[in-house]
């Protein structure tokens, strides 16, 4: 094949590229890199990169073989994974009697870590209710902070909501530390006064060995201060076949925020002026419940983090049209105030979120640090209220603009340059109260 027409479409993407720099601020081979990258991590021999199958496992393979390739350090002293525990606790069976009589399973519900547990009248739990005529939510949601093993009797009169809850609560969940012992909590729906009861519930319990990916840059004078740069490798696996399709790609979700994490990486690597040290680290299993990032975030000082710039969904233009990006929280510090500031020369833009009702701010993988203090934000182009193809097998490489992911990572790259320097320092976010 003639090789004009590629050559021409390289001298375009330059040129388009200047238009809004000035200049080429990624390397020709970073910029080829990109598509290489997010062809790889979104191909269909990544099988959707589901975090709780093996599928997981050549997508991490290949983000650490690209950050020892880049020559990062290792973020967990001898291996690029930082690796951790999930456990995942599913009902078995819930059998229940007060003064000998049977209440129907769907009239129970458990919260708490148990995998067996046994009740009866000598057993040491309160035992408290919710009366008819009360706010059954609310009361349900106080009931559920209690600090001790407890036993919430309701009234019949609810049965259509404890249903309704019991549905929701009584399925698999994941128990993210399972040495951290949290009381159990057991509605059971009778009028009845319990003179006697015998209460046993039992879950199957599965063990899962998770992994973040991450590397580092040492800081050269604030090596004790971190900047960290993330997305998420994993999405949501196989699906129902749509025609002869049934792997969700992921490669907008999130692959193309992975391909700029891994980007950037190269880019301050071969820059080799960081004064703070940078992280950059690829989360799993963002999409169950962002438990990758929670362990992460939970095993870093908050108070050493300058900022956190994780990106989520990257790959085509935001509803503010080509070059922007928008910024969850952006009003939370002056982060992309900042970075706008370092980009003043250029045609991008970066926007506060426009999904606000959405909170999208506590709902990605900067949530945990964020709420620790520390100016971290998801920078998006994702048009979240009309993605067609989001969490589906169309999420494809073929569905995305490749030159937005580009312009994208120069603009985060410039925009971050003098907190990456150690010259500028966002202000800190405001700490959730426990």
């Amino acid at each position: 094949m003639n090789s004009a027409p590629k050559i021409s479409l390289v001298f375009s993407l330059i040129a388009l590229c200047s238009m809004t720099f000035g200049q080429q601020v990624i390397s020709e081979q970073q910029r080829q890199g990109v598509s290489r990258i997010l062809n790889t991590l979104a191909s269909d021999d990544m099988r959707g990169r589901s975090a709780l199958t093996k599928d997981i496992e050549p997508a991490a393979d290949f983000i650490a073989g690209e950050m020892k390739k880049i020559g990062l350090k290792p973020y967990a002293e001898e291996s690029f994974r930082q690796t951790f525990q999930l456990d995942k606790l599913s009902p078995k069976s819930n059998v229940a009697a007060i003064n000998k009589k049977a209440i129907p399973a769907e009239h129970i519900i458990s919260l708490g870590s148990h995998v067996d547990l046994k009740w009866n009248e000598k057993s040491p739990v309160r035992i408290t209710h919710i009366a008819s005529g009360a706010d059954f939510s609310q009361a349900f949601r106080e009931q559920s902070l209690s600090k001790e093993n407890t036993i919430v009797l309701v009234d019949p009169s609810f049965e259509a909501s404890f249903v309704r809850f019991g549905q929701m609560l009584n399925k698999p969940k994941f128990v993210e530390d399972p040495n951290i012992q949290k009381p159990s909590i057991v509605y059971l729906l009778s009028s009845e006064k319990p003179k006697t009861f015998d209460i046993h519930i039992q879950r199957d319990l599965q063990h899962f060995p998770l992994f973040n990916v991450a590397g580092i840059i040492p800081g050269k004078s604030k090596p004790n201060e971190y900047v960290i740069f993330s997305g998420h490798y994993d999405h949501i696996g196989i699906l129902p076949a749509v025609g002869q399709d049934s792997i969700a790609n992921g490669a907008d979700d999130d692959a193309s925020g992975v391909t700029a994490m891994l980007t950037l990486a190269d880019y301050y690597k071969k820059k080799n002026n960081n004064e703070r040290t940078l992280i950059f680290v690829a989360f799993t299993a963002e999409e169950l419940g962002m438990y990758g990032s929670k362990y992460f975030s939970n095993h870093i000082n908050a108070d050493q983090v300058v900022a956190m710039i994780n990106m989520e969904m990257i790959g085509k233009d935001s509803k503010f049209g080509p070059n922007t990006v928008y910024i969850t929280g952006y009003d939370q510090s002056d982060l992309g105030k900042l970075m706008q500031e370092n980009l003043k020369n250029t045609a991008f833009k970066f926007y506060p979120d426009p999904y606000t009702k959405q909170n999208l701010f506590y709902r990605s993988d900067n949530a945990v640090l964020a709420a620790k203090g520390v100016p971290a934000h998801s920078f998006s182009t994702s048009q979240m209220d009309k993605d067609e193809y989001y969490h589906t097998v169309k999420d494809e490489v073929s569905t995305l603009n490749v030159q937005n992911i580009i312009s994208s990572i120069e603009a985060i790259a410039i925009g971050t340059s003098g907190i990456v320097e150690g010259k500028q320092t966002p202000s800190r976010v405001e700490k959730l109260k426990d």
